[in-house]
């Protein structure tokens, strides 16, 4: 009796404990958001023992209530009883809300310690932009780097979008705009124009890095090009429209908005191949060229953007851009003219047929002129929103760059809004982050004036990474090897404030092993370097300058005089070496931060970086983490590298207004130490990373590159005083 009484007692203890660890989760099963969040939710309640059960003393609910938050908002709230709330107006809200708790469970809140939280977005669209190279023959705008090439298949892969979208999700992205010369050949078929409709998924045999002039225009793929085609992929037209139907439907399932914005004048696939001399006279399919006054050519065009639109339902807009191919003699009204009775006139003769459909139009300020871009599409019916590039091609750079002031004015006038193109072409290969940037950065934009970001690149296409050595099988997206970067930029687009000890606990989650708060700060620390750098040496194109490589479009690696030579970004608070020097030399106040200045800032956040990356390399088990540090520490070698550059710089210059020897020995000096730093940066990360071919650049290879920097230390003991220059110039 005794046994069995004592057997009872122990059975209602362990169903009493059971029961405490025992989750039920109520939602509505058709709304495919919130299953995505339950998902989540789910995987991160059995990370820590829960159980779900319809039989449980805690239930989660999610509950749509008009009332409750802003949209894409929500509400997280414990009862009086044992109930967790997630409420919000729209299903998106919920998706955030349910993410949100995922994370808190994840990242170790227990659930009888969830706190009340509302949030709402503080950018109301947080966007990636994504250059997708469709096919050799519809290229994104420069499609002849390794990224594009290596990546042409895998936009035809729906796990891989799948994987993407969550991700985004995740991250609190809620757009994509998809950047494309001409996508209507690899997207659409038309009655009148069949044969434009291109089977199967192309690249080419011929090798960018090798022929780099076959791209001169490159948004318009070249014969030689086109002559050298490889089917990637077998599919149909009619295959081709329902995958891309299931790829939008997947991204609407995780309250993601889908832009398609292209460039023009370039009808890829039905005009001839992009412009050189043994093209020059040709016409295309049906007579189509890139001619603006074919009028073959706009109703061409007109009918694309119409099946665009019916064939894809969950399109939100489109954008166009009144360039590159759109020149003299082409006037704006021409231009502007030609926009309208292609994209606009197809956007109407579409909303005829689907007269409740509304198509979002983004118009980019580029080439243009708003005057005559109110004279077409001033009675647009739907919303219609400019596109400016806020840092130019340089994100990482300053957190309040100045070049929007005389458009934000303008846009004003005009009542206007706009969509902030973020130009990554920064940062490529390292993993970076610094939430502090992130969140100031997002903080100066004009916010009455916003429409919204999309953070992206113009050469470079963030799909699967295809460089690493050691690579994950299959590799990893780009958006999970750096997923620090893209989780910063949309959860710091949504919410500006979240507190640095939310991420140093995300980092403890995905790194158990480490000292999450150390690798926080060294990883914030590291991420400074190229932001320093670039302030210093700016340039306002991918071409003109891209610092993870020390490359400019006409030089391997930027050579110590271009690099002196190079203005400072307006507004950014740094003189550039000549300027300082003339100050000094004229002996006038200096309140600017000076090269000096930028030196110690390098020289602190690489010593830190490479010291305690070695310091967290010792307890280091995972993969992933290694390769984290490993970048850590190679950005640590490059600010070493830039901060001995910009001494020798700085010595030259004065050397070359005073002639004095001994600073020319000190440059020389400066130099052989940015040999070392530079063979630092190449040791270590030859055995981990490819060379590869940078669409914008040509090719980075470390080892290459450390030729060119040795030859610096020949051209500083070779440079000659500006009175040696005057005298010579003379004879």
């Amino acid at each position: 009796m005794k046994h069995t009484s004592l057997l009872i007692i122990c059975l209602f203890i362990l169903a009493s404990c059971s029961k405490e660890k025992a989750v039920n989760i109520e939602y509505d099963l058709s709304i495919p958001q919130v299953n995505f969040a339950v998902t989540d939710l789910t995987e991160a309640l059995q990370l820590k023992s829960y159980q779900i059960s319809n039989d449980a003393n805690v239930v989660i609910k999610f509950q749509l209530d008009p009332g409750s938050s802003k949209p894409q908002g929500f509400k997280i709230e414990k009862t009086s009883g044992s109930e967790i709330l997630i409420k919000s107006m729209d299903q998106i809200g919920l998706m955030y809300g349910g993410l949100e708790l995922a994370e808190l469970i994840k990242t170790g809140t227990d659930l009888n310690d969830i706190p009340t939280i509302t949030d709402s977005p503080y950018i109301e669209k947080r966007g990636i932009k994504f250059n997708i190279p469709l096919d050799v023959r519809t290229s994104s705008f420069d499609d002849s780097g390794d990224s594009a090439q290596n990546n042409i298949v895998d936009m035809w892969n729906i796990e891989f979008w799948e994987q993407f979208f969550d991700n985004m999700a995740r991250h609190r992205y809620n757009m994509i705009s998809y950047w494309n010369a001409h996508p209507f050949s690899s997207m659409v078929k038309l009655e009148d124009y069949p044969d434009v409709a291109l089977q199967d998924v192309c690249g080419t045999t011929v090798k960018p890095q090798e022929n780099s002039h076959y791209w001169n225009v490159p948004e318009m793929p070249s014969s030689k090009v086109i002559a050298h085609l490889k089917v990637l992929k077998k599919m149909t037209i009619d295959e081709k429209i329902v995958f891309w139907q299931q790829v939008m439907k997947h991204a609407k399932n995780r309250g993601i908005d889908i832009y398609f914005i292209t460039w023009n004048i370039c009808l890829n696939g039905a005009s001839p191949p992009g412009p050189n001399w043994e093209n020059e006279g040709q016409v295309g399919k049906y007579g189509i060229t890139n001619d603006y006054k074919n009028e073959t050519s706009k109703d061409y065009l007109r009918k694309s953007v119409k099946q665009f639109l019916l064939n894809y339902p969950d399109v939100t807009g489109i954008g166009v851009t009144a360039g590159e191919n759109m020149r003299t003699p082409m006037t704006d009204d021409d231009k502007e003219k030609w926009l309208w009775e292609t994209y606009g006139l197809g956007i109407l003769d579409a909303k005829k047929l689907q007269p409740d459909r509304t198509v979002n139009f983004i118009h980019r300020f580029w080439w243009t002129d708003f005057k005559y871009i109110n004279k077409y599409w001033g009675n647009y019916p739907d919303p219609l929103d400019m596109s400016f590039k806020y840092a130019k091609a340089h994100m990482y750079s300053a957190v309040n760059p100045p070049f929007y002031k005389s458009f934000s004015d303008w846009m004003k006038q005009h009542n206007l809004k706009s969509w902030w193109n973020l130009r990554n072409d920064d940062i490529f290969i390292h993993r970076w982050g610094d939430p502090d940037f992130a969140s100031r950065f997002i903080k100066h934009l004009p916010i009455a004036q916003t429409a919204g970001y999309h953070m992206g690149s113009d050469g470079y296409v963030w799909g699967r990474e295809f460089i690493s050595k050691q690579p994950e099988t299959p590799r990893q997206l780009e958006i999970d090897k750096h997923w620090y970067k893209f989780m910063l930029w949309g959860r710091l687009g949504y919410n500006p404030d979240i507190p640095n000890n939310r991420f140093e606990r995300i980092i403890a989650s995905k790194f158990p092993e480490t000292n999450a708060s150390l690798l926080f700060s060294t990883w914030a620390e590291a991420s400074k370097i190229i932001p320093q750098v670039t302030r210093f040496a700016w340039g306002d194109w991918d071409f003109h300058w891209q610092p993870e490589a020390s490359m400019d479009i006409w030089n391997d690696l930027k050579p110590i005089d271009k690099f002196r030579t190079n203005p400072t970004m307006e507004g950014s608070g740094i003189l550039n070496a000549h300027d300082y020097v003339k100050a000094v030399l004229n002996k006038e106040r200096i309140t600017l931060k000076t090269p000096q200045d930028v030196v110690k800032n390098l020289m602190t956040y690489s010593a830190n970086a490479i010291r305690n990356a070695e310091q967290l390399m010792t307890n280091a088990t995972s993969k992933e983490l290694k390769q984290t540090l490993l970048d850590i520490k190679s950005m640590g070698f490059l600010g070493e590298y830039y901060a001995h550059k910009i001494n020798a710089i700085v010595a030259l210059e004065f050397y070359k207004n005073t002639g004095n020897t001994t600073q020319k020995a000190e440059a020389v000096a400066h130099l052989k130490h940015a040999v070392t730093s530079w063979e630092k940066y190449t040791n270590i990360n030859v055995p981990r990373y490819k060379r590869q071919n940078f669409a914008r650049l040509r090719t980075f290879d470390w080892k290459n590159q450390l030729e060119a920097v040795k030859k610096d230390i020949e051209f500083a003991q070779n440079m000659t005083t500006y009175e040696e220059d005057k005298r010579a110039d003379k004879k």
